[in-house]
């Protein structure tokens, strides 16, 4: 009989294969110290011809473990969360876990979908970036009830563990780093207030305020995404309103790089004309036509604390540490573009 065409290799067809009972290669596949170095290499060896792999859903029953743990995103086509996805999952693999993986794709009912589908596959735990980082009603009863779970962004109100860069620090430094260059001008493409994520806008109008200029509401234009397409359409209505920026700041490098073909196709000059600053600094930022400057979001620094954190809370048992929030300060990277 073919055993490996039956798809699933059992500790029957092992015993079959090698004539001891299941309860002896049972304890072999565990090095139990009761079997012989030859009976359990002679298992061992038919294992590994049948391709066997432990059933860990049975397992699961007796540990109530699983060893997976759910990561939900909200694009997977932003570069930032696709290195955060690729980051945790190698972070994960290094303690022995699995990750399960799922999108909300920006929406807050599928949001709250995904999470209930993890939680039915008995993950061990969730990291989760929030479409919204102010909506947290669907999250904060699984913390009540001492379920592991870390956000990907930092809100301390939220009564949950978190870990991020400091959003409305890496604003400011942006836009503080543009008013010493002599910018009074400064304008900032938006792409986060859909979802009322306001931590970099509220970090450009703090250091408008430090330095004594005043708010002008003409000079944030709210984008309709994330992609470079977004901050193409976004410069072309900022820089055809009265009175146009001589700097911008923009909420991600994509916008970053949208904005930079605006300017080619539009004979303005970068930085010349208009200085053009990102955030996230993702690879291809220091090969633009010119280089962009940037703010640093430190991905394998927030997915590497965040494992760490949920692997806290899952080794705490059934009563969970207070939350704890994380603020990784950003670094300013200064390139040709300003």
């Amino acid at each position: 009989m073919d055993i490996l065409g039956k798809g699933i290799v059992t500790l029957r067809d092992i015993a079959t294969r090698t004539g001891f009972s299941m309860n002896t290669v049972s304890l072999a596949l565990r090095d139990s110290p009761r079997i012989t170095p030859e009976t359990r290499d002679k298992i061992r060896s038919a294992a590994a011809e049948l391709r066997y792999v432990p059933n860990h859903v049975a397992k699961s029953l007796v540990s109530r473990e699983t060893r997976t743990i759910g990561l939900v995103l909200t694009d997977i086509l932003n570069p930032t969360l696709t290195h955060t996805a690729q980051a945790v999952e190698k972070a994960l693999a290094e303690k022995g876990y699995g990750t399960l993986f799922a999108t909300s794709n920006n929406t807050l009912e599928e949001e709250i979908r995904v999470v209930d589908m993890f939680r039915s596959r008995q993950v061990d735990g969730i990291l989760i970036y929030p479409t919204r980082h102010r909506e947290l009603a669907h999250l904060r009863p699984l913390r009540k009830a001492n379920f592991p779970l870390v956000l990907l962004i930092a809100d301390p109100d939220a009564g949950i563990d978190g870990v991020s860069v400091d959003d409305r620090s890496g604003g400011f430094r942006a836009t503080r780093y543009l008013i010493g260059r002599g910018h009074r001008r400064i304008g900032f493409l938006d792409a986060s207030h859909r979802n009322g994520n306001d931590e970099k806008l509220e970090g450009y109008q703090q250091a408008l305020a430090e330095a004594g200029m005043a708010f002008d509401p003409d000079l944030v234009v709210p984008t309709t995404g994330h992609y470079a397409r977004h901050g193409y359409f976004a410069l072309d209505e900022m820089m055809n309103r009265p009175g146009p920026p001589t700097a911008i700041f923009t909420d991600n490098d994509s916008l970053a790089l949208g904005a930079l073909r605006w300017c080619h196709k539009h004979g303005v000059r970068v930085p010349d004309d208009l200085a053009i600053m990102g955030y996230d600094n993702i690879a291809f930022t220091e090969f633009g036509e010119p280089p962009l400057s940037t703010i640093n979001y430190d991905v394998d620094a927030v997915s590497r604390l965040a494992v760490d954190r949920l692997m806290d809370l899952i080794g705490a048992g059934d009563v969970l540490p207070a939350p704890r929030v994380t603020l990784i300060d950003p670094e300013l990277i200064i390139r040709e573009s300003t």
